[in-house]
């Protein structure tokens, strides 16, 4: 997997993006402790506006971010959003107001959902080979993962010394060195053949999505991920400190299971999509968070509920959880030329995010208003619609088929004869394969 890195320009990416998350993640924290500075007892109420601003702003801008990525220079566009989430957090230590916060984590985000979908969709233009780029996705996953582990660790350490303003110090450090790693090469950014008109150019990476089967089976995966890891997220303290009676030790070692998970499924999964397509791993990814969180309900309803169980559980949620989404990326490369990807990337982007801007509360007034038992088969039940829905709207055989376009080809053309009708002018559907090197 590692053999990627020998890339010059992929490894000052990867550099850049493992700077940014520690960035991220010294930032996550020490907005808790600003938040309670200048709220308080609502430090929660907060917090609570600050995720549902940086899930709106995700969701919200990201296609619009998508349209006016294709018209821009992508190393100028990575650098300046960078420069301009390095702003924001050197503001965040001097508000002194709750509402400033808004304004500026606003802002930070809305430059991080232009930056998220551009950045990913340059790997694959850098990575052209798809053996290499599904390591990089795996990559990518672990980076992720660590993070969650290596950022509480870090701003644990440079609290014990110094003040939390200081962490908004080492976001802002993150985001420069990002910004420096991005600068220092050259990255490919494919034009449209074709001027297109600002309707066309903020709908299309959503009309591409929409209009691609295996894109729509993504997003029901998508929703299930979102179940899933939205019960994990929001609701493992509840269950590890008021159900089980354990420490906020525990409760870390819990987390952790979960990231365990996915990791253990980004290290192995390089070599099993080497063998098995995307479509059967995704689907048994998903099968799998929505099985764990049955089981835990049975577990916890019959009386016998431990914690080796909620281990157990978690860990293999997050097998599904990585089994789903690092596989996404070579969908989304499948689906588009080089320069419609950051439009569909982002397209993704606002899309999966809308799926957790649903379960987030979703799962918080299941477990609130109904118990622990009622929350997690919710949402196993919409974990398991989500994988329905998929079987429905991916067809089975359709993972090795490659980027085209039929609008050059006349209808009576052998090559589209026999095959269902597709939306010519909006995607690069799929094709069968025993055409993929014709074209």
């Amino acid at each position: 997997m590692l053999d990627i890195l020998a890339d010059r320009t992929y490894r000052h990416l990867f550099l850049a993006q493992i700077v940014a998350l520690l960035g991220t993640g010294l930032a996550t924290v020490a907005l808790g402790l600003l938040a309670y500075d200048l709220a308080g007892q609502g430090a929660a109420m907060v917090l609570g506006t600050v995720f549902a601003i940086k899930m709106v702003a995700y969701v919200g801008i990201a296609p619009i971010a998508g349209a006016f990525a294709e018209r821009m220079n992508r190393r100028r566009l990575l650098v300046a959003l960078d420069l301009v989430r390095a702003a924001c957090a050197l503001a965040l230590p001097f508000v002194t107001a709750v509402w400033q916060v808004y304004l500026l984590i606003f802002l930070l985000q809305s430059a991080s959902a232009a930056f998220t979908p551009t950045f990913q969709a340059t790997i694959p233009d850098v990575l052209k080979e798809e053996e290499r780029y599904t390591r990089a996705l795996s990559l990518s996953r672990l980076a992720y993962d660590l993070e969650n582990i290596a950022s509480p660790t870090l701003a644990a350490l440079l609290l014990a010394a110094m003040s939390y303003d200081a962490l908004f110090l080492g976001t802002v450090a993150g985001f420069l060195a990002s910004a420096l790693l991005v600068v220092s090469v050259v990255l490919p950014s494919p034009r449209a053949a074709e001027p297109r008109g600002i309707y066309d150019r903020t709908t299309r990476g959503i009309r591409i999505y929409l209009a691609t089967p295996r894109l729509r089976g993504l997003l029901a995966l998508s929703l299930a991920v979102a179940a899933a890891g939205a019960m994990v997220l929001v609701n493992s303290v509840v269950l590890v400190r008021g159900l089980l009676g354990l420490s906020a030790s525990d409760l870390a070692w819990t987390m952790f299971a979960f990231g365990a998970g996915s990791m253990t499924a980004a290290i192995l999964l390089p070599k099993v999509l080497d063998r098995v397509p995307d479509r059967p791993v995704m689907l048994t990814g998903a099968l799998l968070m929505a099985a764990a969180l049955a089981a835990l309900a049975a577990e916890i309803a019959l009386g016998g509920f431990v914690w080796l169980a909620l281990l157990v559980a978690w860990f293999l949620v997050g097998l599904g959880y990585s089994a789903v989404l690092t596989p996404s990326g070579r969908l989304l490369r499948r689906s588009a030329h080089p320069e419609d990807r950051p439009a569909l990337f982002a397209a993704q982007f606002a899309l999966s995010h809308a799926c957790w801007l649903l379960t987030y509360p979703l799962s918080g007034w299941l477990m609130t208003a109904f118990g622990a038992v009622a929350a997690l088969l919710a949402l196993a039940a919409l974990a398991g619609l989500g994988v329905v829905i998929s079987l429905s709207q991916w067809p089975a055989g359709e993972d090795e088929a490659i980027e085209h376009s039929h609008d050059n080809l006349p209808l009576d053309h052998p090559h589209l004869k026999g095959h269902r009708t597709h939306s010519h002018s909006l995607v690069i559907d799929d094709i069968h394969p025993r055409w993929t090197n014709r074209f």
